[in-house]
């Protein structure tokens, strides 16, 4: 029996593909943004796009996040499935109005009579020198609120896929992309279709501490748990794939077969997600631990442009294998 067929791709080919194959299947989706159309994104994601799509689905928008957020949400309202382009979470803070005050509570507020099937899709995160304004882990902050789902992408697979099931929700959904997985390659099945978007995944299995990680901290975690291994470490990492709604039950269930527990959360430690998922753990699965539970995360500044800052701010394999090795006693 054969393999599957598989093609060599990129993490930002992946999206780009999944863009497509929305526009292809469902005349009511377009894509609206800053630069998506002639320039093609800037990351290149929907490069191509206007050619083969024209203005009427590949929209070029002003630069006002809050203006075209907010034509997205009136878009769906009225039927159709937008995917809305914000070039950076930083920018986001922008249309938070339109996402907090309108996309999250219109379904509530109108007990039911008006859905927001919406998707912002938006870069995130450090490790490319573009500074403070630009490099920020924000999706914590939108994992707070009711009403919206969270998504963070981390392999081919998901960046293929998390995009079909949330064209299909009737919820408002968040995608965050991760800078550094853009240029990611690997190989992927020429048939990869919808993921189920409400579930973790255990990207590792092991016995002695579960590493619960997301989007541009998988690898980083998956290279620090090489390292252990080669120590007798084995560690199981957990790739959260959903900040909101949270998996618990696959949290808790690996915990309860390690008995440890680190948080790798590329926010900020102060009232990050890395703490909310430690609250829970702490509520749900307390006996079962034999440690505290620890939490590697970005240092408690405004990201450096200095390649050398931007690193030491970020979490790396290095202290995540510290955070293990002391939580073990320092083996």
């Amino acid at each position: 029996m054969s393999a599957p067929a598989t093609v060599k791709t990129t993490y930002r080919d992946a999206c780009r593909e999944a863009i497509r194959d929305a526009l292809k299947r469902d005349p009511r989706v377009f894509v609206m943004g800053e630069d998506v159309g002639r320039y093609g994104g800037c990351y290149a994601v929907t490069k191509g796009l206007l050619a083969e799509f024209g203005e009427e689905r590949i929209r070029d928008t002003p630069l006002s996040e809050s203006a075209f957020v907010g034509a997205g949400i009136g878009a769906a309202m009225g039927g159709m499935r937008p995917i809305v382009e914000i070039m950076t979470v930083n920018f986001s803070l922008l249309a938070l109005d339109q996402i907090v005050n309108n996309a999250a509570t219109i379904p509530h507020m109108s007990g039911g009579q008006f859905a927001i099937p919406l998707v912002i899709r938006m870069a995130t995160g450090a490790g490319r020198q573009l500074a403070a304004q630009h490099s920020h882990s924000l999706e914590g902050w939108y994992a707070h609120i009711p009403g919206i789902k969270v998504l963070a992408p981390a392999t081919l697979e998901d960046a293929r896929g998390m995009l079909w099931s949330a064209l299909e929700d009737p919820n408002p959904i968040l995608i965050f992309e991760h800078v550094m997985l853009y240029n990611m390659e690997g190989e992927l099945a020429a048939d990869a279709g919808a993921v189920d978007i409400g579930q973790a995944k255990i990207r590792r299995r092991g016995r002695d501490a579960s590493l619960i990680t997301y989007g541009g901290s998988l690898f980083k975690t998956l290279a620090a748990a090489a390292t252990l291994a080669k120590e007798g470490i084995e560690a199981e990492v957990v790739d959260l794939r959903s900040l909101r709604p949270l998996d618990m039950p696959a949290i808790v269930d690996s915990v309860r077969r390690t008995h440890r527990a680190v948080i790798i959360d590329e926010g900020w430690r102060s009232g990050s997600l890395s703490a909310e998922v430690a609250a829970r753990i702490a509520e749900d699965a307390f006996y079962e631990l034999d440690a505290p539970i620890g939490r590697v995360c970005s240092a408690e500044v405004p990201i450096p442009y200095p390649k050398h800052l931007e690193d030491a701010a970020l979490p790396q394999p290095e202290r995540i294998c510290a955070a293990v090795r002391s939580l073990l006693g320092g083996r």
